[in-house]
């Protein structure tokens, strides 16, 4: 090293906070800010005088100019980027103010003070012309101020001070910018983190073993490191300490492996108390704590002392793996993450609380998880839960082992969770982990507040995130409708994951005697940049949802729900059961999975259960007082009345009576009568239990693990088909389908000449979607999912026996479809986002969350008959 490079200074700051420069003017805090700086971080005073007079020497705009300048400090520092403030900064008040800012952005706030004599000052701004009228007595007063604040700068708050005395001294100084202690983005892993432990050392043992760790004994046979062959690193999420058997045990062996290199470790609140404790200050010996001191009260003098030193230097929470991952003891909301201050630290030890109590005595945890939208991966432990699950991009691992409940793991970057059972109840909890209603299974059971807007002043509507559509909004009116139907007659709601989406119909033909034709559908998906579609047959049944496991076993494990429920579900598309009936449920789930057996499906697809999307037919099956009291009556009378109508014209005309326009009316609609009642027939038939009835399954949406929304249509049908072939009961029935590429004519020709046989022969019509399903809305999200085209005589259901009319025709093109098609795009992407929190395995208020809105979304007032 040379002379002169050992005789520069170094100035250190951590690489994120808030640099306040001190001087008065003319000491060189603009150059030395240039010199050491990027442009953009800097806040010059002067700068912002300029912005808001026109004269960066207007003293009379420092006011406008300062509240400017913080408002750009606290959004740099807001997103998390260093900032640095030029000013003279000689007055505490300036000064307090930036430090309240820095505070405000959990940063530190570091202080650069340019001390320079007065009358090298006053030189300096003599050579220049906006300055060279400055009395000296502002600069010899600025100077005393400065002066009389060194001794106090680091009282005021800063943490760091770093005084330059002198032009020498500061042409000779080099910024360091330090990493933050709890920045360890450069290590990526992989790690295995460890959910808390309190005190239950064999448990940590086994664990470790099952992780691949080996373990290192000392001579008394104590483990005292683990090493992983692969390189692994252990990252312990807190509260090693207290309420297990062996608390000095745990600590010894994470402390090694943490000295050694092959583990992190983050405080949690019982080691915050224990360290208290032992430095003998007034605290109460509870939760454990008492137990935690008889068990160290045995071991010697040093190894206390080094668990409180260990204990003190653990760091608040890390970031890791390029930020990718955050790790905490109690959780932490994306403001926080790098943050550094008293408040970030109580936040990630102890959390936050709504202020009330529960049941139990026990504060009620504020729900910060379910408010996240980070991009970093956040993993903590603090409250005990049955089982570890992901609550938006967030995971507890604290599964309560020492309540008798599993210690936790989490495998990263896999996401694969990792755990073992405790050897007993250790600790008695004053909370049940789990409890037998719907969700207890994840330590938090369906409430209200799940699906309504319970908030005090809350604005009355929910706003769900999905990957598919962004927010959808659901307004407290349509909440309450379906609490309604949900509450009173839904199947039970461990159940019920999934409510199938509307669909919007094609945009209207203008084609003379129909209202939809499939070159609309082809068209509109063309003009939305899908080249190939697939055309199902769409059968007139019911919509069904059916989830089916292998056994009552893999239900009860899968589901949570209780010994005697069955091992499956059928329902509507409004969560109703479809069969009032057990035994048929239970006889139709058999049937089901005796195809899924036959077929291969289990094993092929890695799961114990599956969930289809399907039509069950007939309609008549579901719809029979849907058919009596509007259909089935309407033409009767009409059938019974417009004959006796065209008699009594037939008589008239005989009498001379000009009655021929009347007539034909009547007798155009006595045909149209006829057609509505042969149209609705076809769709009717009888049954006696599962006999008579048919399933046709159009998607496999769901399975252990995975949503196939991924998988193309094609993909579907295919798997689908061999399941039909597989069924010897006569209940599945296939769907017709075909593929069509929309930019070549004679395919679409031959997709409408196929929709064309269809409805020919009394068929409902086709459903028309994305070949490549979900792929195909990747760029897109305003793609429909899919777009029904139904034949004339099935509209004339839906419409009435007369709207083939060409005045009604004409009336009925102008049906606006903008809410319909909206509708349709925000239930799929409820419905989507409910399969795949089911698939992560999330809480059932997750799931049940999405699958409430879809329900609450139908009570929209759009026109039931598109």
């Amino acid at each position: 090293m040379t002379h002169e490079a050992s005789d520069r200074r170094e100035l250190t700051m951590p690489d994120l906070c808030l640099v306040v420069l001190v001087g008065t003017t003319g000491a060189g805090k603009s150059t030395f800010a240039r010199t050491h700086f990027k442009p953009t971080q800097v806040l010059s005073s002067d700068y912002f005088r300029g912005l808001v007079a026109d004269d960066e020497n207007d003293q009379s705009a420092s006011r406008d100019a300062f509240e400017l300048l913080h408002h750009v400090a606290r959004m740099r520092l807001a997103s998390g980027r260093l900032t640095v403030v030029d000013a003279t900064n000689v007055q505490r008040e300036a000064r307090a103010q930036l430090v309240a800012l820095a505070r405000e952005a959990d940063l530190f706030p570091v202080a650069i003070v340019l001390d320079v004599p007065p009358q090298e000052c006053q030189a300096r701004n003599a050579d220049r012309p906006d300055r060279m009228h400055l009395p000296p007595q502002v600069i010899q007063r600025q100077h005393r101020d400065l002066r009389k604040s060194l001794r106090g700068l680091q009282r005021e708050g800063f943490r760091k001070v770093h005084v330059l005395k002198g032009v020498e001294e500061i042409a000779k100084v080099d910024i360091v910018h330090e990493r933050r202690y709890n920045d360890l983005r450069h290590l990526t892993g992989p790690f295995d983190l460890i959910g808390d432990i309190h005190g239950c050392r064999a448990e940590l043992e086994s664990l470790l073993v099952r992780l691949g760790y080996a373990l290192e004994r000392n001579d008394a046979g104590a483990p005292i490191d683990a090493v992983h062959p692969d390189g692994r690193t252990a990252v312990f999420v807190g509260d090693l300490v207290d309420r297990g058997p062996d608390t000095p045990g745990v600590l010894r062996l994470v402390m090694g492996m943490v000295g050694a290199g092959n583990a992190l470790c983050v405080p949690g609140n019982h080691e915050n108390k224990l360290v208290r404790a032992l430095k003998g200050r007034q605290v109460k010996t509870t939760h454990g704590l008492a137990e935690s001191l008889e068990q160290l009260a045995a071991e010697s003098e040093e190894f206390r002392s080094e668990v409180v030193d260990f204990c003190e230097s653990l760091v608040s929470h890390y970031l890791l793996d390029e930020g990718k991952l955050v790790v905490c003891h109690a959780g932490l909301p994306e403001k926080y993450h790098g943050r550094m201050s008293g408040r970030v630290r109580s936040f990630a030890l102890y959390g936050d609380t709504t202020g009330e109590t529960d049941e139990y005595g026990l504060p009620v945890r504020y729900p910060w998880a379910d408010e996240y939208r980070g991009k970093a991966t956040v993993v903590y432990g603090h409250t005990p839960t049955p089982r570890a699950v992901w609550v938006n991009n967030t995971i507890c691992l604290d599964t309560g082992a020492v309540f008798g409940g599993d210690l936790t793991a989490l495998r990263w970057p896999e996401r694969e969770l990792v755990a073992v059972a405790a050897e007993q109840v250790w600790y008695e909890p004053v909370r049940p982990l789990a409890s037998d209603a719907p969700g207890g299974r994840d330590g938090r059971t369906l409430d209200l507040g799940d699906v309504l807007d319970l908030t005090p002043g809350g604005v009355g509507r929910r706003h769900i995130e999905t990957a598919g559509t962004g927010m959808v909004t659901v307004r407290q009116e349509n909440a309450a409708a379906a609490l309604e139907i949900m509450s009173r007659f839904a199947i039970d709601p461990r159940w019920l994951v999934y409510l199938p989406p509307t669909m919007a119909p094609c945009a209207t033909s203008d084609l003379p005697g129909l209202l939809e034709h499939p070159a609309e559908a082809f068209a509109q998906f063309r003009a939305d940049g899908v080249t190939r579609v697939m055309c199902e047959e769409k059968h007139m049944g019911s919509r069904a949802v059916a989830l089916v496991c292998r056994d009552e076993e893999a239900a009860r494990k899968a589901f949570g729900v209780d010994e005697g429920m069955g091992s499956g579900a059928v329902w509507t598309r409004t969560g109703r059961g479809f069969f009032h009936d057990r035994e048929v449920t239970d006889g139709f789930l058999a049937r089901l999975r005796a195809s899924i057996d036959a077929a291969g499906l289990w094993d092929e697809l890695g799961t114990d259960w599956l969930l289809f999307d399907a039509e069950l037919m007939p309609w008549s099956a579901k719809a029979q007082e849907l058919l009596r009291q509007q259909y089935a009556s309407v033409g009767a009378a009409a059938t019974a009345a417009l004959p006796v109508a065209g008699a009594a014209l037939a008589r008239a005309a005989a009498r001379g009576i000009d009655v021929a326009d009347l007539a034909g009316r009547i007798t155009g609609r006595e045909a149209n009568a006829h057609a509505f009642v042969d149209a609705y027939g076809r769709y009717c038939w009888d049954t006696d239990g599962l006999d008579g009835l048919r399933f046709a399954p159009f998607q496999v949406l769901a399975g252990e693990g995975m949503s196939y929304l991924d998988k193309g249509h094609d993909w579907h049908l295919a798997l689908l088909d061999r399941l039909v072939a597989a069924d010897t009961s006569g209940l599945l029935a296939p769907t017709g389908r075909l593929v069509v590429d929309v930019t070549d004519d004679e395919q679409v020709a031959a997709g409408i000449a196929w929709w064309e046989g269809l409805t020919a022969v009394g068929g409902e019509g086709m459903v028309v979607k994305p070949l490549a399903g979900e792929a195909d809305r990747v760029t897109n999200r305003r793609v429909q999912p899919g777009v029904k085209c139904r034949g004339p005589e099935y509209l004339r259901i839906i419409y009435g026996a007369d709207y083939t009319e060409p005045v009604n025709l004409d009336r009925l093109r102008d049906r606006g479809l903008g809410h319909k098609r909206s509708l349709a795009l925000r239930e799929h992407a409820l419905g989507a986002e409910a399969l795949t929190r089911l698939a992560a395995g999330e809480a059932l208020w997750r799931v049940h969350e999405t699958v409430f809105a879809v329900l609450a979304l139908e009570s929209e007032p759009v026109d039931p008959r598109l």
